[in-house]
């Protein structure tokens, strides 16, 4: 989270650090105030009424991707699949069924993520349970896992932590592929840690979870790997009213002025729980990679290094700390 905020936290995938087109969708003043869905004849056809859905969602989506969302919000409203729609484009729906549909979309249109409209978004390849109270997982955050899974030999037994574990999204990843491992997970959200404990029984992860700010919960306790992607944007980033992130939770969002605060503590106490060349691994805004490789640096880390993202920037940054 600490970089120009619109590049990650928009509800699609974003490549660049400038806001993208899908992200004015969810500024209510761009756009004009949402008529209801027609009701009952020829406008309570189907296809109709994905056409108009999809004609809303293009004032500021490019055309394919609005068709999609609307499809999306149509088989979330029906219970169905998108593949039902195709086959049932003619069928009239329900008043009933129309206004559960006219829901989603004035929710969409206002700006509510699609992850939170539907309560669930896949990331490593399996779903997760999302609410208001955790960040919607990025595609990005991947990253994160796989670089944590080089370092982890699927044959060891060797003890990983998560900090601010939000939806379990990572935590849960690395315990599932790595089961040897024992992972525990913390946050300073109960209502996070409520979610993350969700997905990690419904994907039968075997993760410790506890409430905690940063390190205080551990003790003396020591770890392999600590993997976190903390909260990164800086308090003023204007994005922070903007899109996504308005719906997010804040806590998770920002931190201090320039976004390091949270990042500069992980650092300097890392070395108190870290066992004898274990690794610190970091996800970080796009322009702050040299700043978290300094603190690396000067908290006593070697073989520090910086990996991008899907857009070609530094997303992630790490270094093993030998006693």
């Amino acid at each position: 989270m600490g970089q120009e905020a619109g590049e990650k936290w928009t509800d699609a995938v974003v490549l660049q650090p400038t806001i993208p087109k899908s992200d004015r969708l969810l500024d209510p003043a761009l756009l004009p105030l949402p008529q209801p869905l027609p009701r009952g004849g020829r406008g309570g056809r189907l296809a109709d009424l994905l056409r108009s859905a999809t004609e809303r969602l293009s004032l500021t989506l490019p055309p394919r991707e609005a068709r999609l969302e609307a499809q999306i919000l149509f088989a979330h409203g029906l219970g169905v699949n998108r593949a039902w729609l195709i086959g049932h484009d003619r069928d009239r729906l329900t008043p009933e069924q129309i206004a559960a549909v006219a829901a989603l979309l004035k929710r969409r249109l206002a700006g509510e993520p699609v992850a939170y409209l539907l309560g669930e978004r896949e990331f490593y390849g399996r779903p997760f349970r999302v609410t208001p109270d955790v960040l919607i997982p990025r595609p990005d955050t991947e990253l994160l896992v796989e670089l944590a899974l080089e370092r982890l030999p699927p044959n060891e037994a060797l003890k990983v932590l998560d900090i601010g574990v939000g939806s379990g999204a990572v935590a849960v990843s690395l315990a599932l592929e790595r089961p040897r491992c024992r992972v525990t997970g913390v946050d300073l959200s109960a209502g996070a840690l409520r979610v993350a404990e969700a997905n990690a029984e419904a994907l039968r992860a075997g993760v410790e979870f506890l409430i905690s700010d940063g390190y205080e919960a551990l003790g003396g306790r020591r770890f392999h790997l600590i993997a976190s992607n903390p909260p990164y944007i800086a308090a003023a980033d204007p994005h922070l009213k903007q899109g996504d992130l308005r719906f997010e939770p804040p806590l998770a969002l920002a931190s201090g002025g320039d976004g390091l605060d949270l990042i500069r503590r992980l650092v300097s106490e890392a070395p108190a729980h870290l066992e004898p060349g274990g690794w610190l691994l970091l996800e970080h805004g796009w322009d702050q990679a040299a700043a978290v490789r300094a603190l690396l640096r000067e908290a006593g880390f070697s073989a520090v290094f910086s990996a991008t993202d899907l857009g070609g920037h530094e997303r992630v940054t790490g270094g093993d700390f030998s006693l």
